[in-house]
Parts: structure tokens; C-alpha cells; sequence
């Protein structure tokens, strides 16, 4: 199936520095691979969003990001992640990234995000993922304790939804998984 079967208009813009082959998974409603090949900087990181928003904009809102031909992420390029996060959060969806290669994970660890993605092995694990979080009773983690992804300080949610952090004073979000964003 390609690109536009699956996303119509998907291929009606190309950028050679970013190739994005689009899979649609049956097993999980909403769910879309998208195999990354190639790099997201500065200059074709408005590309990239685009693409991705188009694929949100089709009701696809757990998005498996397969990173194995991704040899390069600049900090504006794990900014787009973020923004993907952002967006299907509220509607019940998530991020996964898959088979980070080693120095594009270096940049999301020295940026602080490697804390916000859920980061699977591979494809079975990332639909179980997904599975379970489909299922997840909300409140049931609740109250949580967890550490600030900022300023490592410990802080406490009753329930989730957005707050400041007492100690740093950044805005957090907890989703009904439990799992801490910035918001």
C-alpha cells in the first residue's frame, strides 16, 4: 500500500533529506508507522511537521515513529516530536519512538526529552503498548508520585491534567496512563 492510499495528498510534497514510508497497523485503532530515513534539522523540520500533521489530521493519533534509518536529530527535530506529543495527548493518542540508533538518542538525552517518549525495542512491543494504554482504567494510578523531568524534583498528582512544577515552576502534564509530559 503506499504512501497516498493510506493519507491522500500524503507524497505531494518530497524533501530528499527525510523519506517517510507510512504502514498502517489494523491491530490498534488510530495507529500509524511512520519509517523515518534520513535526518530532521533546522532546514526540513517544517517538512516533517507537515507530513506528521497531515497524518494527525487523518485521525491517526498513536504514531509508532520508527527511527532506524534516522542517523540524525537536531534539537529543533526532537522540538517537532514534541508537538506530535502535544497533539494527540489530548484526543487519547501517544508517541512512540522504535530502534533509535545510539547518537540520535545521545541528543534526546542531553536535551532532557528521553524522559517524555515512550521508547520500545520493536514493533510488538510498541502495539502493546498501545494495547494497554487503550485499556487503562483512568484514576487508577492516581495519586502518583513522580520525579520532574526538569529538576528532578519529587512531586505528587491527585489526578491527571496540567500543573506547574513547585519547584521549578514548569508546566507539566500527567495523562490518565501516568505518564509525565511537559504541557
Amino acid at each position: 500500500m503506499t504512501n497516498n492510499e493510506i493519507i491522500s495528498g500524503f507524497d505531494s510534497e518530497k524533501d530528499d533529506s527525510l523519506k517517510i514510508k507510512l504502514q498502517n497497523v489494523d491491530e490498534a485503532e488510530g495507529c500509524l508507522v511512520l519509517y523515518l530515513n534520513g535526518y530532521i534539522d533546522t532546514y526540513n523540520s517544517n517538512y516533517f511537521q507537515k507530513r506528521v500533521q497531515k497524518v494527525i489530521d487523518n485521525d491517526f493519533i498513536r504514531l509508532v515513529f520508527h527511527c532506524g534509518g534516522l542517523n540524525y536529530v537536531s534539537s529543533t527535530g526532537i522540538g517537532s516530536f514534541t508537538t506530535f506529543l502535544k497533539a494527540v495527548k489530548p484526543r487519547g493518542g501517544d508517541v512512540v519512538l522504535l530502534e533509535i540508533q545510539s547518537r540520535v538518542f545521545e541528543v534526546f538525552q542531553l536535551l532532557g526529552f528521553s524522559r517524555f517518549f515512550n521508547i520500545k525495542d520493536n514493533l510488538e512491543d510498541a502495539l502493546n503498548f498501545f494495547r494497554r494504554g487503550s485499556s487503562a482504567e483512568p484514576g487508577a494510578l492516581f495519586p502518583k508520585v513522580f520525579i520532574c523531568p526538569v529538576c528532578s524534583g519529587k512531586l505528587k498528582a491527585l489526578q491527571p491534567g496540567r500543573f506547574r512544577c513547585s519547584e521549578c515552576k514548569s508546566i507539566l502534564a500527567i495523562d490518565n496512563a501516568g505518564q509525565v509530559f511537559l504541557g
